[in-house]
Order: C-alpha cells, then sequence, then structure tokens
C-alpha cells in the first residue's frame, strides 16, 4: 500500500508515477479530506473514494493518465500521474503468425482477457465469461 505523504495547503506530486496494474486495485490513503476526485481519462483507472481519507484507485487499460483531488475549498490536495501496466506474473503469452493469445498460470495455465490478443480469442474469451456471468446472477436471484 503507497501512502500519499502532503504538506498541507500545497498539493503533491511525486517525481515517480503511481504505478497500477490493470484490474487490480490500489488504495492510497490521503492526510486531509477530499471533496472533489477528478481523474484525466476513466477509460485508464477508475478513482473512487472509500472515505473522506482513502482513495481506490483501478486499473482499466493501459496507458497514464492522471488523479486530482482537491478540498471543499477547491484546492489541490493531489496531483498525481497514473501509470497502468498488465500484470506479468504467471503469464504465457503465445504468438502464431501476429496473432497473440494470453494465459495465466498458477499452476495450470488457462485462457484469459488481456488486451492486444487476436480478435477471435479475446471476442471468444468475453463472450464466454459474460456468458458464466450471467448464468451465475440468474442463479443467485433464484436463491432469493
Amino acid at each position: 500500500m503507497a501512502l500519499f505523504v502532503l504538506t498541507t495547503g500545497h498539493a503533491y506530486a511525486s517525481e515517480d508515477p503511481v504505478t497500477v496494474t490493470v484490474d487490480r486495485a490500489k488504495v492510497f490513503r490521503i492526510q486531509e479530506p477530499a471533496s472533489t476526485v477528478i481523474v484525466g481519462n476513466p477509460f485508464i483507472a477508475d478513482v473512487s473514494m472509500h472515505d473522506r481519507f482513502t482513495v481506490v484507485v483501478t486499473g482499466k487499460s493501459y496507458g497514464s493518465t492522471n488523479l486530482v483531488i482537491l478540498d471543499n475549498k477547491g484546492e489541490p490536495i493531489i496531483d498525481e500521474v497514473i501509470v497502468v501496466r498488465a500484470s506479468d506474473e504467471n503469464v504465457v503469452s503465445v504468438m502464431r503468425n501476429a496473432l497473440r493469445q494470453t494465459y495465466t498460470c498458477s499452476p495450470v495455465c488457462e485462457p484469459t482477457l488481456r488486451m492486444g490478443d487476436s480478435q477471435a480469442a479475446f471476442d471468444t474469451y468475453a463472450q464466454q465469461a459474460t456468458t458464466r456471468n450471467d448464468l451465475a446472477e440468474k442463479a443467485a436471484g433464484a436463491l432469493k
């Protein structure tokens, strides 16, 4: 867990960007209460406030954006660059000519959705995941 250290009355910006992994959340604590949260590109990262002192940043797609947090007077508390990258833990990419398929291997290799994979592989896995989630939601609704 990272900790934003703030100077009272001034926005803090570290020299190094905050790095977040796609499909993972990172929790940050701030020392002043936040009033407004702004993320430059919501397609790259999602930012939400758990409470006025706890920021949760979730990586959505590769790239960089910025995070600005303002206090109740509209003054910046945080002004940070957020870099979102892919996980490289237990990942195997299989190349067939120019087409890539990605697998997560821990310890058994299974297909995973990863931007940049071949359209056919990505669409197939996305459809299967959507269908599975729909079935699970219907089953959970039947239990109510």
